[in-house]
């Protein structure tokens, strides 16, 4: 049994035909994996990173049932708990669990970011958000240059956007 393919199954019957955050999902999760991979991160750090990329929204759902709302400090705050219910299924350490549930419960915060994990979530969530939500050239710059670290996650961004960074 794979992990990452058990937890996609999972997060589809989650979302339940929420087609728009199961492909945001996804490709958060395409974006993750071939970063931390291209990076070199080690293979558990890259199945937490891979777990929590998929998971990363997954507190969406319940943010708009009780707060109607799907605010990034609502997801934040239900997330983990969302992650953790869905992850107690599977035979995986708490130390394991407690860094996915760190990575989902902050994946907004930006100043909170401790590793290249949480670095690569950070950068594949940009690189679908800023499609996703149109942003354009001038604030893709501003990003770029205040929150992509990785020089995979960097190339991506440049290839994507076809940013030329000002120098």
């Amino acid at each position: 049994m794979d992990i990452i393919s058990e937890t996609i199954k999972k997060m589809l019957l989650y979302f339940d035909g929420d087609v728009k955050r199961i492909n945001h999902a996804l490709k958060v999760y395409a974006f993750a994996k071939s970063i931390g991979e291209l990076e070199g991160i080690p293979k558990e750090k890259l199945k937490i990173l891979e777990a929590a990329a998929v998971l990363h929204d997954i507190g969406i759902k319940e943010s708009e049932i009780k707060y109607s709302s799907s605010s990034a400090k609502y997801q934040q705050l239900e997330g983990p708990s969302a992650a953790r219910a869905i992850l107690k299924e599977f035979n995986l350490s708490k130390g394991f669990i407690d860094r996915i549930s760190y990575l989902i419960g902050n994946h907004h915060t930006y100043d909170k970011i401790d590793d290249v994990d949480f670095q690569i979530l950070i950068e594949a969530d940009f690189l679908v958000n800023i499609f996703e939500d149109s942003i354009g050239e001038k604030q893709i710059k501003v990003i770029r240059k205040k929150y992509f670290k990785t020089i995979t996650g960097t190339r991506y961004l440049d290839s994507l956007y076809s940013i030329q960074p000002d120098l």
